[in-house]
């Protein structure tokens, strides 16, 4: 099964989407999915390489204009079951 690289955005890289890594983490634990999520503020994130990206509502409109990979808008970052139902799917497909 193919590691997916799945990067947590938000403004500057280092909190929020910190606690959104670790969220998508144990998400993806519980589902049995391999996958390796890193971090990156939202001026890295269109030339990190990912096959995925979570970030805020209001971050995504402008990543989705500057990446090629599905891009995930959460809007409560320490919510698993909104990440799950966010992401899984398209999760899933990306397998």
């Amino acid at each position: 099964m193919k590691t997916l690289q799945i990067l947590a955005v938000c403004g500057f890289g280092v909190g929020s989407s910190l606690v959104l890594k670790m969220k998508i983490d144990e998400m993806l634990k519980e589902e049995n999915i391999k996958a390796k999520v890193s971090t990156a503020d939202v001026g890295s994130a269109s030339s990190t390489p990912c096959d995925l990206i979570f970030t805020s509502k209001e971050l995504a409109g402008k990543l989705s204009n500057t990446v090629k990979v599905p891009v995930i808008s959460v809007s409560n970052f320490i919510d698993k079951e909104e990440i799950k139902i966010a992401g899984l799917h398209a999760i899933k497909n990306l397998l």
